[in-house]
Order: C-alpha cells, then sequence, then structure tokens
C-alpha cells in the first residue's frame, strides 16, 4: 500500500495512505502530487508538504478571505500572491463587486487544479472579475503600480519559490501597494512548530504596519494546532465588532462553513503563549 510521508516538522511527521495516485509531476518549480485519502478526500501536495485537502481547505480558504474583507468593509480590488489553487481567488469572487488579481508563479499548479481540484477552485479562473497573471508574485507586487484594497499572500511555507515572500522587502512593497486603509494577511505558520517564523515574519509586519497582529484557524491537515495568519494595516481593524460584521456578512448573501462574525472576532484573541511570540518578536 502506497503512502505519502510529509516530514516538514523537526522530528515530527504525518503519513497519508495514498488510496488512489490521481497525478504526479516534476514541474519546472516544484515536485506537484494529487491522491486520493479515505479519510481526507483528494489531497494535494508540492515539495513533499499537504497543500490542501478536499475535508478541510474550507477551513484556510474561508479565513483567509473573509476576514480581511469584512474587517475592511468596502473592498474593490484583490490582491492574491500565490494561491494557484484557486481556493483564496474563489471566496473573494463570493463578494460581488470585487475584482481579484492572482499571481500565481508556477502555471502547472493551476492547471491541476483546474483538472484535479474543481472543488476548490469552481469556475474560479475563468470569472469576469478575476486577473490570472503567471509570474512572480515578488516582482509584480515591486513593480506595479497599481493599489489594492486586501492583499493576501497564500503562500507555501518559507521554502523553495515561497521563501522571498517572507522577507522584509516584500513585505515593504506589499504595504506601498496598499490603498489607504487596506489589510495584508499572510500565511504565517503554525505556532507551536513554528513560532521563530511567526515572531520573525510579526516582527516586519511590526515595523511597517501601524497595526499588526496574526489570528488563529483550526485547520486539521496542518499540524501542531491551530495555524497563524498575519493581519496588518494602518487602520485600526481587529479584531473588529460582532455587529458590524455580522451585518456585512449577511449582505454579501455568503454561505461558509467555518468562518462566522464570532468566529471572525475570536480568531483574533489569542492564546498566551501566542501573544508573547508576538511581544517578544
Amino acid at each position: 500500500m502506497l503512502s505519502f510521508a510529509e516530514a516538514i516538522h523537526d522530528g515530527f511527521g504525518q503519513s497519508f495512505r495514498v488510496d488512489r495516485l490521481v497525478h504526479y509531476e516534476k514541474t519546472d518549480l516544484q515536485e506537484l502530487v494529487v491522491f486520493d485519502n479515505a479519510s481526507f478526500g483528494r489531497v494535494l501536495a508540492l515539495d513533499g508538504v499537504i497543500q490542501l485537502t478536499e475535508r478541510d481547505h474550507h477551513v484556510y480558504h474561508e479565513m483567509i478571505a473573509h476576514v480581511p474583507v469584512l474587517a475592511h468593509g468596502a473592498v474593490r480590488d484583490a490582491l492574491v500572491i500565490g494561491g494557484g489553487d484557486g481556493g483564496a481567488l474563489r471566496e473573494l469572487l463570493w463578494h460581488a463587486g470585487v475584482r481579484v488579481t492572482l499571481v500565481e508563479i508556477d502555471p502547472r499548479v493551476i492547471e491541476t487544479a483546474r483538472a484535479h481540484l474543481p472543488f476548490v477552485c469552481g469556475d474560479a479562473f475563468d470569472h469576469a472579475r478575476a486577473e490570472i497573471v503567471v509570474g512572480d508574485g515578488l516582482a509584480f507586487v515591486r513593480d506595479t503600480d497599481r493599489r489594492f484594497d486586501v492583499i493576501v499572500v497564500d503562500s507555501t511555507d518559507p521554502v523553495g519559490p515561497a521563501a522571498a515572500l517572507f522577507g522584509e522587502g516584500f513585505y515593504r512593497d506589499c504595504a506601498r501597494r496598499l490603498a489607504p486603509g487596506g489589510v495584508l494577511v499572510t500565511q504565517a505558520g503554525v505556532p507551536f512548530f513554528q513560532g521563530a517564523q511567526v515572531a520573525a515574519a510579526h516582527r516586519v509586519r511590526s515595523r511597517l504596519f501601524a497595526h499588526a497582529t496574526v489570528y488563529l484557524a483550526a485547520v486539521p491537515t496542518y499540524t501542531g494546532g491551530p495555524m497563524a495568519l498575519g493581519f496588518a494595516s494602518d487602520a485600526d481593524l481587529a479584531p473588529g465588532d460582532a455587529a458590524v460584521l455580522r451585518e456585512r456578512y449577511v449582505a454579501a448573501g455568503l454561505a461558509t462553513r467555518y468562518y462566522a462574525p464570532d468566529v471572525h472576532v475570536g480568531a483574533f484573541a489569542l492564546p498566551p503563549e501566542v501573544r508573547a511570540l508576538l511581544r517578544d518578536a
């Protein structure tokens, strides 16, 4: 029986039984694997690390997309860096009137999502309000003169092609590309295993934005406890007011499985050990 062993953390890993290998290739940038598993359904892995599963991807995608949009309250233009599976793109497009530009460095991730992960992307890549750019997100935010209300950095962990997306230069460029009152949200890692990474990225964001913190989401596939998502803005938008968020949620006509206005507010209630990581950053 085939198995997929993920060993992203020193001294600890997790294993998935491969009930059916759906797709395997080495792209120009990374190893890409799609397989089926009895517990998690279809699974996507890049360079030996699980990126999403059919069973729980909605937790991550709903929280990385709806938190910044509903916190802001008047988003018209959003940018996604990475996110080639289309999940964050699809969630952002549920908000009527929001135009979304997605910049993905590896076109094979997009093509694989279209072919094998329709439950993630749906028809988002072909949506009239979506612009798909195949290219380097680092270069895009450095060179564009456009401004965005929300920037979502939906990256892998800071290894391989994604390493530069955790650096100060990239965050500085993101800050310049945000419209007044705009929000930057980033995949920040699991504090239990990646506390130094969470703290280092928070340290940079704190220097560049008037308000910076993280919020948490419980994604079973991302082992080690809740995952942190970085949140930064020059406006004071976190944790937000549950009543205001509820009005915006209802007005948007959303039907979510994990995100809710009270979950939004509660996600910013950090355990002392996570607060200590940020305080010591």
